[in-house]
């Protein structure tokens, strides 16, 4: 047999990071970074090893480690000192995220971007408002439309305090026509929005909940996040978003959801992101605890793949472990 094609030839050292077809950079990863308004120091998350709940006053010391590492962006995420119903303290001038967002943009060259929802800020735990029945308890209907207005006002109060960029993650519809009114509006035509346009109502958000303390007090969020069975609903959401003026896509969780990334960067020339979400994080922290895994190689394989199905950015609690083998 006549062997004229190897492939084997461009696996040697020296060319095969010649050829290598797909690469990831600390550029292309944000970090998270969990703000809490209850606590005086650092507290490890217990489900997440190596991250940390800080307060407001590390946020900066906090952000400067990861720019350490050569990761450019930041998610900042709040946990507020209490909680309502409506979940008044997202948008309060005093608020968890607002302050620790002017202070990061004031002291350090980050790249701030703010998660935009409800969630960790509501009493029942529920990304809108809800309806109530007829003894006055909430259900698990959210009121879509009242909601919009309240997420105008957060995004509108973390663009104030100087965030680059918002991302809207509660899967409501109309969330980015309506953000995008509000920031008009407010003068700040120039703040791009990320929208969480195909967010999946899964089971890999465990440890993020214990994070944010932003777990349903009751019930789930099947009703307005996304089934995971489907895949078309998907192109069909994120099309929505696209009309409304999103920025940037972004496809939550990833790897179970490879298929949904690709589908979206094959559909639509925006720049798209990809959650690597908790669970994901978790578990192979778990399996190489168990010394089943090697972990630096394993989540790098992890991002290659996030990013190999077309994802330009990935969200990732992976992203300072990494930085410096990028």
């Amino acid at each position: 047999m006549e062997l004229t094609r190897r492939p084997r030839r461009l696996r040697r050292d020296g060319v095969r990071s010649l050829v290598s077809e797909t690469e990831v950079s600390a550029s292309d990863l944000i970090a998270p970074v969990f703000v809490d308004a209850t606590t005086a120091q650092r507290r490890p998350i217990e489900s997440m090893p190596g991250h940390e709940r800080v307060p407001v006053g590390e946020a900066v010391p906090r952000v400067r480690e990861i720019l350490e590492t050569g990761v450019e962006a930041v998610m900042v995420f709040g946990i507020p000192e209490s909680k309502d119903r409506r979940g008044s303290r997202a948008w309060a001038e005093d608020g968890v995220v607002q302050r620790a967002v002017d202070a990061i943009a004031t002291e350090t060259d980050a790249y701030v971007i703010t998660d935009v929802c409800l969630c960790e800020y509501t009493s029942h735990g529920h990304c809108g408002v809800l309806e109530d029945d007829a003894d006055g308890d909430p259900d698990l209907t959210v009121r879509n439309d009242e909601t919009l207005d309240l997420l105008g006002r957060i995004a509108l109060s973390h663009a104030d305090a100087g965030a680059d960029m918002v991302a809207p993650s509660g899967m409501i519809d109309g969330m980015v026509a309506a953000i995008r009114e509000s920031l008009d509006a407010g003068g700040f035509t120039d703040v791009p929005i990320m929208s969480y346009a195909a967010k999946y109502e899964s089971a890999f958000y465990g440890p993020f909940r214990d994070a944010a303390d932003g777990a349903p007090a009751f019930g789930d969020r099947r009703h307005y996040q996304m089934d995971p069975a489907n895949a078309r609903e998907a192109l069909r959401e994120v099309e929505l978003d696209v009309r409304q003026g999103a920025d940037v896509l972004m496809v939550k969780p990833a790897l179970p959801y490879l298929d949904v990334v690709s589908g979206v960067r094959r559909e639509f020339d925006h720049p798209v992101a990809a959650y690597n979400v908790s669970g994901e994080y978790a578990m192979l922290h778990a399996a190489a605890e168990r010394g089943w895994l090697d972990l630096e190689e394993t989540a790098h394989e992890s991002l290659l793949s996030i990013k190999r199905a077309g994802a330009d950015i990935v969200l990732t609690y992976f992203a300072e472990d990494l930085a410096a083998r990028l």
